[in-house]
């Protein structure tokens, strides 16, 4: 059995936020259902269609069912739905879900134990609450896009949605919160979090040291804001990045690449000192470290205890021995793509596994066995169909 295959969750997410919010609970054996608009092409599906990588990866071990929560019949079947639920997840804007009669304190009524997560942009009141919310944007009030990036090379984003993917996953630590809680408490209750929110938490010291320093942090490139070396050196064959925090490891760095004279330079005996020295001292370490290729240094640095790792594309990512070793591709066989990969769990526990991955649904794949778990016919289903609600 897998942890939890006892709870049921109503999936109404899109995009991206939401969706890492509830693949976490697909993933360890929850019974997901996502509900999606009743459609007759696929590609209308925020996300896209079935077949493309993202829509498999984001959207795996789910079943799918169509639903108009637009039509007085289709809002009642899904509160039937809510009844026998455990979770609502939901990355509307803030008013849509008032709109459509559901929103907390309505499915609260029907279903008391209910725990309701919402995902938005901005949070759900406030002047920003009804702003359109976007990763990019987030990044941007957040404060990363001014950390990121070489100095005088104006803002940057970073590579991959931060914003998302980490309100995806304090949504998710939100409602195993509220899941404990109700075991204490026998109610469910409203959690909350925003990309803005989750953008502001991830800046994490570089917050604090404008919260308590009263410091502004700007860009630094590759280089780690307050400590070096710790960045990115040419080598004889490509780049490789080294982090030689502290005194003794900048030490063992020194010998390593043969520049002891460094280790007693005025200029760099001191963390502060080594900081406010950094483009002296990178020359310093980059005319060294280019004489060898990045794999001789790995091993060299490895061996005597400086952290340090090659700069990676993504296929050599996923070619990386320890990469393998933690099996971060994790197989899927699917009906019509055949034997692909998708992006592991981050997690592993000791006695639980997450086990085989099934593929994303297709659109209403599930219609006929998750409304006949509601007590409705073939024929029913099929006037349900012709009307528009499914």
């Amino acid at each position: 059995m897998k942890p939890l295959e006892r709870f049921t969750v109503l999936d109404l997410t899109r995009v991206r936020s939401g969706p890492a919010a509830v693949r976490q609970f697909a993933d360890w054996g929850a019974n997901v259902i996502k509900i999606e608009e009743p459609s007759d092409l696929a590609d209308d599906k925020p996300g896209g269609s079935a077949q493309f990588a993202d829509y498999q990866n984001t959207h795996r071990n789910k079943k799918s069912i169509t639903l108009n929560l637009k039509h007085p019949k289709g809002k009642a079947l899904f509160l039937e739905l809510v009844k026998k639920a455990d979770v609502v997840v939901e990355n509307y804007r803030p008013n849509v879900k008032f709109k459509l009669g559901i929103d907390y304190e309505s499915l609260k009524k029907v279903n008391p134990r209910i725990v309701y997560a919402s995902v938005s942009g901005f949070g759900q009141d406030g002047p920003y609450a009804t702003r359109p919310g976007l990763d990019q944007i987030a990044q941007g009030i957040g404060g990363l896009m001014s950390v990121t990036g070489e100095p005088g090379h104006g803002p940057m984003r970073a590579g991959i949605p931060v914003a998302d993917l980490t309100a995806g996953l304090f949504c998710a630590i939100g409602i195993f919160i509220a899941l404990l809680e109700r075991e204490q408490s026998g109610e469910g209750q409203w959690v909350q979090t925003s990309l803005l929110q989750s953008q502001i938490w991830m800046m994490d010291f570089q917050a604090m040291r404008w919260l308590m320093n009263k410091e502004v942090a700007g860009q630094s490139g590759n280089d780690h804001p307050t400590s070096s070396p710790t960045g990115v050196f040419p080598t004889l064959n490509g780049h490789m990045n080294i982090a030689a925090m502290g005194n003794d490891i900048f030490a063992r760095l020194c010998k390593v690449i043969g520049a002891e004279e460094l280790i007693a330079d005025e200029r760099y005996t001191t963390v502060p000192l080594r900081a406010v020295n950094r483009k002296s001292l990178n020359a310093a370490i980059a005319a060294k470290t280019q004489l060898k290729p990045t794999e001789d240094w790995i091993d060299l640095m490895n061996e005597k205890g400086v952290p340090c790792g090659p700069i990676l594309s993504m296929d050599q990512t996923f070619e990386n021995e320890q990469v393998k070793h933690l099996q971060m591709a994790a197989p899927l066989k699917h009906p019509k793509l055949g034997d692909v990969h998708v992006v592991g769990q981050a997690v592993k526990l000791s006695r639980s596994v997450v086990g085989d991955i099934s593929p994303a649904p297709e659109q209403g794949e599930h219609n006929q066995g998750v409304y006949a778990s509601l007590g409705l016919s073939d024929a029913e289903l099929a006037a349900l169909k012709e009307e528009g609600v499914i």
